[in-house]
C-alpha cells in the first residue's frame, strides 16, 4: 500500500484496469499524483497497474451507490481526500434499437450516467475541503454524434456531455473544474464489442475505423490519457465546462 502522500494530490481514476483507464492512471503517477485505480472486481491486470504506478487499490461498481461512497471513504482514509477524478468506467452493449433488453439498457445507464453522478456526489465533499478539484468525464464521440446499434450507449455518453457542462459551469466559482473528453475510436478492449456487432474479427473493424479517419488510424489509449492530464492541471483553470475531442478529425466541432 502506497504510503499516505505529503502535498501530492489524490487522483481516482475508475475503469483503469485496462485501456484508456490504464493508460490514465499511469500518466497521473508520472505526473506526480497519487493513483487510486479503480475497477469492478479484484483483477490480476488490476493489481499490476497498482504495483506499477505505485498507488493503491479502489475496487467497487460504480453503478451501486453504497459501493462507491465505501470506495471514497476508503481512499480518504487511506490518502486523503480525491483532488482529481477520472470518471471513465464503461460499460457497451451493441445491437438493434429493438433488439436490444430493457435490463441492457439500464446496465449501460447505470454504470455510464449513473455512476458517474454517484462519484461525482461522493468526491465533492473532499474538494469542497481542499478547496479545488479537478473532474474529468470521459464520454464518446459517439456521444456527440449517435452510432448505429449503440443507442443505450451513445445516449448515456450524451448525457455526460450535458452533466459535464452543467457542472462545469455550477462549481467552477468554487475552483472545482468539470470538464469532458469525448475520444474517437480508440485501441481498447472495447472494440471487441464493435466487431461482434459487425461479425467481423477486431482486426478489421480496426481497419475499418482507421479508413474512415482523417489521419488514417484508430486512436491510442496514451494519447487520451494525455489530453486528461492536460485537464488534470493546474494549466487547464481556464477550460469549464469544455468538450475536448481527441479524434483525429472524424468529428471536428461540437454541434
Amino acid at each position: 500500500m502506497a504510503a499516505r502522500p505529503e502535498g501530492r494530490t489524490v487522483a481516482l481514476v475508475t475503469g483503469a484496469a485496462q485501456g484508456i483507464g490504464r493508460a490514465t492512471a499511469l500518466k497521473l503517477a508520472e505526473d506526480g499524483m497519487l493513483v487510486a485505480a479503480n475497477d469492478k472486481e479484484p483483477s490480476a491486470e488490476l493489481d499490476a497497474l497498482v504495483e506499477e504506478c505505485g498507488g493503491i487499490p479502489a475496487v467497487a461498481d460504480v453503478s451501486r451507490p453504497s459501493a462507491v461512497e465505501e470506495m471514497v471513504s476508503h481512499i480518504e482514509r487511506e490518502a486523503g481526500p480525491v483532488g482529481v477524478l477520472v470518471s471513465n468506467a464503461a460499460y457497451m452493449a451493441m445491437g438493434p434499437f429493438l433488439e436490444q433488453s430493457e435490463d441492457e439498457w439500464w446496465a449501460q445507464i447505470r454504470t455510464n450516467l449513473c455512476g458517474t453522478f454517484y462519484l461525482v456526489r461522493a468526491v465533492l465533499p473532499g474538494m469542497r475541503r481542499l478547496g479545488r478539484g479537478k473532474i474529468i468525464i470521459v464520454s464518446s464521440e459517439w456521444g456527440v454524434t449517435g452510432w448505429p446499434n449503440a443507442t443505450a450507449y451513445a445516449a448515456s455518453k450524451a448525457g455526460l456531455i450535458s452533466l459535464g457542462k452543467t457542472l462545469g459551469r455550477e462549481l467552477a466559482p468554487e475552483s472545482i473544474f468539470v470538464n469532458v473528453v469525448a475520444p474517437g475510436v480508440t485501441d481498447t478492449p472495447q472494440l471487441e464489442c464493435d466487431a461482434r456487432d459487425a461479425g467481423i474479427p477486431v482486426e478489421e473493424i480496426k481497419e475499418r475505423y482507421a479508413a474512415e479517419s482523417p489521419i488514417r488510424r484508430i486512436g491510442k489509449p496514451e494519447e487520451i490519457a494525455a489530453t486528461i492530464s492536460f485537464l488534470a492541471s493546474g494549466g487547464s483553470d481556464p477550460f469549464v465546462g469544455q468538450v475536448l475531442q481527441p479524434n483525429g478529425g472524424t468529428t471536428r466541432c461540437w454541434a
